[in-house]
């Protein structure tokens, strides 16, 4: 099954030159504006600032590792060593665990926005924020660290020149019932935990007993929920599904077309994170209008600013967050 001087198609590697070198570029710029915003100037933290912080590091994290992927794909030969072949695998694997986690806290978190009002201030305080995210993190690396030292040797034959475990989910296979115990805790209890909060969320809308909200706090919260919902469903259900089949398929089948197809789509994740932090924070509108606008935008905070007879720099801008 193995070729070392075709381990790959030609269309899948210049396909997937051209994916990753556009998801980088745009996923850096998205993510450093993303945690530029939310962790430093943002003086008001709430618990939806830590959560999208996590978001941004997590996704920073995967992306700064796709230019190797990139040099393995124009190449096709890896010259980075084993242990970090083994690393961007494990990578590959810990992205969707703990971004689909930071997702359910982001749902929970509206739950108690829409259908807790009155415990709002008790139960989305930025200190269980910080605590629930140290625990996804623990979490999450306690079940996947072990991917770093896997049994099976395959890369071993061609001298670590193929890193074939990024490529193909077949060394995983002799552990297959951690493998789904893995994808039971780490794909289908976030899921089931965002369906339930979605459900009770939009229930509590229909029967009007969120009266008391404001419209505004209303109209972000269904947005973030339809965002979440699209993310999902096309960046990670296709890849868990896709894990599934390759996880039981058998060990002398061909390339799986498939499995390329949904890990871009994972990939993607980490661009259309900028539709969360967009309707999220104000202030990263801001800073996304002063990118494409640039200098429109500075004229007219400075009319603003005259205005009202005060300067503001656009770091001090007050965020508005939910």
């Amino acid at each position: 099954m193995y070729n070392n001087q075709n381990l790959y198609p030609k269309e899948f590697r210049m396909a997937g030159l051209v994916f990753y070198c556009i998801i980088f570029i745009i996923g850096i710029m998205v993510n450093l504006t993303a945690l530029w915003v939310f962790a430093l100037t943002t003086k008001r933290r709430s618990s939806v600032s830590i959560y999208m912080i996590n978001v941004a590091i997590v996704d920073l994290i995967f992306i700064l590792l796709l230019p190797f992927r990139m040099v393995y794909y124009n190449e096709n030969r890896w010259h980075f060593g084993d242990m970090f072949c083994r690393i961007n695998a494990a990578l590959t694997m810990f992205y969707p665990c703990i971004a689909l986690w930071l997702f359910a806290l982001i749902s929970a978190d509206r739950y108690v926005a829409i259908v807790q009002p009155r415990h709002s201030k008790e139960l989305k305080s930025v200190r269980k924020a910080v605590v629930s995210c140290v625990g996804v993190w623990i979490m999450t690396l306690g079940a996947t660290v072990p991917l770093l030292f896997p049994d099976n040797g395959l890369d071993q034959m061609y001298n670590y020149t193929t890193c074939v475990k990024m490529q193909d989910i077949i060394y995983l296979q002799p552990d297959n019932p951690v493998n789904f115990a893995r994808l039971i805790f780490f794909f289908l209890v976030p899921i089931l935990i965002m369906v339930g909060c979605y459900i009770i969320i939009v229930d509590n809308l229909i029967h009007g007993r969120t009266s008391k909200l404001k419209p505004k706090v209303k109209q972000k919260s269904i947005r973030i929920i339809v965002t979440l919902i699209i993310q999902i469903l096309v960046c990670f259900v296709p890849y868990h599904i896709c894990l599934v089949f390759l996880l039981l398929k058998r060990s002398d089948e061909d390339y799986s077309t498939w499995g390329a197809v949904t890990t871009f789509l994972m990939n993607m994740s980490t661009v259309l994170d900028i539709i969360l932090y967009y309707i999220v924070s104000k202030q990263f509108q801001d800073r996304v209008i002063s990118v494409i606008f640039y200098r429109n935008y500075l004229r007219s905070v400075r009319r603003k600013s005259h205005h009202t007879g005060s300067v503001r720099s656009l770091s001090n801008l007050t965020s508005a967050m939910i």
